[in-house]
């Protein structure tokens, strides 16, 4: 029997697109001397993603050309400025100048189709030729489809100019608005890959962008679709996480919540590696337990951060200090980060995105304040039950302590959470208000952990100076997480200010 023998694989040479998510979505690059297709409706960054594309060419010391039929020089130019670019080393080719809309010139739109379609695309070949690019856009497809005015026409020229683009050697992206039919498929059984931009208009809130790769001949890439956005730096690609494409290797000893007493009832702390859920009525504490826990972090020299949905910085940063929990320092440290997010401005993408950063930049506690603004930032509920478990497991295993807070509707009474994720988390913390001896006072208790044996009773805790204080076991206190709770008259139970820790 003849041992079979391995064939060595030889890597893919790739060139960068100068984005570095679409390089990562593409996993390092395109291929070079090859054609591909960027398709999108105007208004989703193509211009933006291939002006990228030749500026990281002439960074690279290539050479290369912008061919347009839609725009002039000057409005390329005022493009590059908005992001603070330069086109200088750049062959940019007008097809559509000043002179060819001369009513008065020789070539006009009045003239046969036949002979335009010919003279544009001799112009092209021409102008490579002599400048032997190395990177070319031709923008766009669009223009060309109405010259060619029939599907075989149109799809003839197109095949015609790949052949030309493969002898010469140069990678080349074919830009299509789409507005001439969107369902018309002929390009993408020609290119060797296609990128399609979307843009989506939401009933409240700034549009979303993002974008797939429909189609990568030959090689491998992150499939599904990827937010992105347009920036004063250009366009940013935030890739969709795979949590298992990140995986580290932590200690499991459990880290303190900042209260003794609290560690107890979590049967010992918080356990690295995974998720809490504080749930409760608004204003119960729920923040200030989570910061509590980043406190403590900080003080034992880890780093931290913080996501903000709802509450302001300046609001957070003066009760923390009220409790004995200053975090000024520790943001001016830079162990703290604290980002206010808007859901109504950043994708889930992106905000998976800025919290990947920071767990690369060493933050062993996340919080994530709160899940209902979070939730109101998705298109669906179905997407966010999707997005929080990519995200709660790729935290989980980069080792990080993840704090969640979801706000339930109602003060008194049975509150209720907008959605249900209790079961994704690992920790569950439950806070009610409790009406006792004429005070409002408030209790906790934690359903569950999955990382160790916790305490099976709800205890009495309060803000002070000083934190939180938490106290003894309410063991005497029928339905102390309920709406009605009850004590019987001969049995003492101890509360906090009134024999109370």
């Amino acid at each position: 029997m003849v041992a079979a023998t391995s064939i060595p694989v030889r890597p893919i040479e790739r060139v960068s697109t100068g984005i570095d998510g679409l390089d990562d979505v593409l996993l390092g690059g395109v291929q070079p001397r090859r054609v591909y297709l960027v398709e999108g409706t105007p208004g989703t960054g193509k211009t933006t993603l291939a002006l990228s594309f030749l500026l990281a060419g002439v960074a690279a010391g290539e050479s290369a050309l912008y061919v347009t039929l839609s725009e002039n020089k000057l409005e390329l130019e005022a493009t590059a400025a908005v992001h603070g670019w330069s086109l200088a080393g750049m062959d940019v080719f007008e097809l559509v100048d000043q002179a060819g809309l001369n009513p008065e010139a020789e070539q006009t739109v009045l003239h046969p189709s036949e002979l335009e379609l010919g003279e544009t695309t001799r112009s092209v070949l021409t102008r490579i030729r002599e400048t032997q690019p190395d990177r070319i856009v031709f923008d766009s497809l669009s223009e060309l489809r109405l010259l060619a005015q029939s599907a075989m026409r149109y799809r003839r020229q197109v095949l015609a100019l790949k052949q030309f683009f493969t002898q010469t050697g140069c990678t080349v992206m074919l830009l299509d608005d789409r507005t001439v039919d969107s369902s018309d498929m002929q390009l993408h059984s020609i290119v060797h890959g296609v990128i399609t931009l979307e843009q989506l208009a939401l009933d409240y809130g700034a549009e979303r962008r993002r974008l797939r790769i429909v189609k990568l001949r030959g090689s491998k890439y992150r499939g599904g679709y990827h937010d992105f956005s347009i920036d004063a730096d250009g366009l940013q690609v935030y890739p969709r996480l795979v949590a298992s494409e990140h995986h580290a290797v932590f200690s499991d000893a459990p880290v303190s919540a900042g209260n003794p007493r609290l560690d107890q009832m979590l049967g010992g702390g918080l356990v690295p590696g995974t998720s809490a859920l504080l749930i409760g009525p608004s204003g119960a504490g729920k923040t200030t337990i989570a910061t509590c826990a980043v406190v403590a972090a900080l003080r034992r020299g880890e780093r931290a951060a913080i996501f903000q949905f709802d509450e302001g910085l300046a609001t957070l940063l003066s009760r923390s200090r009220s409790l004995g929990m200053d975090l000024t320092p520790f943001i001016a440290s830079g162990m703290l980060t604290i980002r206010q997010i808007n859901p109504a401005e950043m994708s889930p993408g992106e905000f998976a995105y800025y919290v990947r950063n920071v767990v690369q930049n060493g933050a062993s506690v996340v919080v994530i304040d709160s899940l209902n603004a979070y939730l109101h930032s998705m298109p669906g509920e179905r997407y966010l039950l999707l997005q929080m478990h990519e995200l709660l497991s790729y935290l989980n295993q980069r080792g990080v302590v993840t704090l969640m807070i979801m706000a339930q509707h109602g003060i008194v009474g049975v509150p209720k959470a907008t959605v249900d994720i209790s079961y994704l988390s690992d920790t569950l913390i439950l806070i009610r208000y409790l009406d006792a001896e004429g005070e409002i006072r408030k209790t906790l208790a934690v359903l569950k952990t999955r990382a160790s044996a916790h305490e099976q009773a709800a205890c009495e805790f309060r803000l002070s100076a000083d934190g939180i204080e938490v106290g003894p076991p309410l063991r005497g206190l029928d339905g102390a997480l309920s709406h009605a709770p009850r004590r019987p008259s001969n049995l003492a139970v101890p509360l906090l200010g009134s024999g109370g820790v």
